[in-house]
């Protein structure tokens, strides 16, 4: 790399691994972080990017591996070791209080202070004010945080790591929730950061921005190092090169796919958040019985927003829905909803999709006992038996009794036992919010060859997902969602992954 030299670099790692149960997410990764320049790091989730920023910021150790600060072999117990060596971290959800004040919240957990005496707030006011200064902002070290706008927020919590002198600065996703004038000045203010010698690492999906700012990108994929380029030797193409490769793409679809009359349709669908950011802007779409959709997007582009609306989860939302040709009120819930014919399994399994300590029985059931199971106000036990029996069968789920706690199972045989519940619903349109997340590739083929399966029977089903294979594998048609909007609707047999990935960082 021209007038790169290896004197520059400030934080290095080699052979840097990192391994949980079933997966390993980094494996012997090379990475160099250049002094003041802006270090971007890219690559589709699930390649790494998280798990590497976290060891460099002492949230985890790594698994095997060095890392080098200035030339120097350093372990960090934890994030306040790492910030104590000058590396602090800006996360992408911020950490801050709104009912304290801009300089409270700069010092909190290391306040100015000796023994039991008073805070020394003026002192502390002093040197947030000096931080701000440093970042450009007028804002006083007084004013409550809950006062602030989001870019103002995203600043208060530099300054944070700045009070820590902070040497290298890890900014996580910094802009997904900002305006463009706030785009402007956060990038104003990392230019000047780097001037005064800060070493930036900067992670993102949006392609032009990491052109616009950054000096140097690396790129990591499955786990491993891919590439490093100085940014202005390289442009987007490359990039997503890349970060794709040429793997083959396995196909789960046959050639021939008939579809019946739009089951799901929804026009102008918008929905603004308690911040006032519009997560869902302006969607219309149309599905037809039989179809798959998938709808590509990454981390922020909405698609979650998107089905909670559909669903009732979320019922702020401005537009209108049709479903089997029959208007959804807004004011319908959920419960209602999934009577009249849609069903969703969220993305957070472990969280909202099961129940941990009730049955494998149970947990399939329980969506449905009011439109199968019930007689006289009692549960139908034969009946119920029945149809958990069944539904085991159909999905292939793996366990000894249906009356094993769901808890034990392995997380690609809790996701059939979450879309059998779905199924006992009797839905017409089955939504599916990540529905690979956290299992094996041999449960990822299990749920494909279900989900083609499903249309084939004329179930509409629409997924989300930020894996490029997936989505180009078991769709009949590619959505793709960015910054809320829908950027691209694409038939399988145009779909590209360079396309994708594009239109994907459009809309920001």
């Amino acid at each position: 790399m021209n007038a790169l030299h290896q004197d520059d670099i400030i934080l290095r790692t080699r052979g840097i691994s990192r391994v949980f149960p079933g997966t390993i997410a980094l494996d012997n990764v090379n990475y160099n972080v250049w002094r003041g320049k802006v270090n971007v790091i890219i690559g589709e989730n699930g390649a790494g990017k998280s798990t590497l920023m976290k060891i460099l910021a002492g949230v985890q150790p790594p698994s095997a591996g060095e890392i080098f600060l200035n030339n120097e072999p350093v372990h960090f117990a934890n994030t306040r070791d790492a910030a104590a060596k000058g590396i602090g971290m800006v996360h992408q959800e911020l950490n801050l209080f709104e009912n304290l004040t801009v300089a409270e919240n700069i010092f909190l957990g290391r306040e100015h202070q000796s023994g039991l005496t008073p805070i020394r707030e003026a002192e502390q006011e002093e040197i947030a004010q000096q931080l701000l200064a440093r970042l450009d902002q007028p804002i006083s070290p007084r004013e409550l945080v809950g006062n602030l706008k989001v870019g103002q927020q995203q600043l208060v919590e530099i300054a944070k790591a700045l009070a820590e002198n902070a040497d290298i600065l890890i900014l996580d996703e910094p802009t997904s929730a900002l305006s463009k004038t706030e785009v402007s000045i956060l990038f104003r203010v990392i230019r000047e950061l780097t001037r005064q010698g800060v070493s930036i690492i900067y992670i993102s999906h949006r392609l032009e921005e990491l052109m616009a700012i950054g000096d140097v990108i690396t790129i990591l994929r499955d786990g491993k190092f891919q590439a490093e380029a100085k940014v202005c030797d390289i442009d987007v193409p490359w990039i997503v090169r890349e970060m794709l490769g040429s793997e083959p793409v396995s196909r789960f679809l046959p050639e021939e796919r008939t579809f019946g009359a739009p089951v799901l349709e929804a026009e102008h669908i918008t929905c603004v958040n308690s911040l006032g950011h519009k997560v869902v802007d302006d969607v219309s779409l149309s599905i037809k019985a039989g179809e798959i959709v998938g709808i590509y997007g990454l981390m922020g582009a909405g698609r979650t927003e998107l089905f909670e609306c559909l669903l009732g989860a979320e019922r702020t939302y401005h537009g209108r829905l049709w479903l089997d040709s029959k208007p959804v009120p807004q004011r319908l819930s959920t419960a209602e909803r999934i009577r009249m014919g849609m069903s969703m399994v969220p993305e957070d399994r472990k969280r909202t999709g099961i129940f941990p300590v009730s049955s494998v029985a149970t947990n399939l059931t329980i969506a449905s006992l009011w439109r199968r199971l019930q007689k006289h106000f009692a549960i139908a036990t034969k009946e119920e038996a029945a149809v958990v029996a069944s539904t085991i069968g159909n999905l292939s789920i793996k366990v000894s009794s249906p009356e094993v706690e769901i808890q034990a199972l392995s997380g690609g045989n809790q996701q059939k036992v979450v879309i059998g519940r779905a199924l006992l619903t009797n839905p017409k349109v089955l939504l599916l919010d990540e529905p690979t997340r956290g299992i094996d590739i041999g449960a990822k083929a299990d749920v494909f060859r279900m989900m083609v399966n499903l249309s084939e029977q004329g179930i509409a089903v629409i997924f989300s997902t930020s894996d490029l294979k997936e989505i180009m594998s078991v769709s009949d048609r590619i959505l793709v969602m960015s910054g809320g909007k829908l950027t691209a609707n694409i038939p399988r047999n145009q779909a590209e992954e360079a396309a994708l990935v594009s239109a994907s960082a459009q809309g920001f």
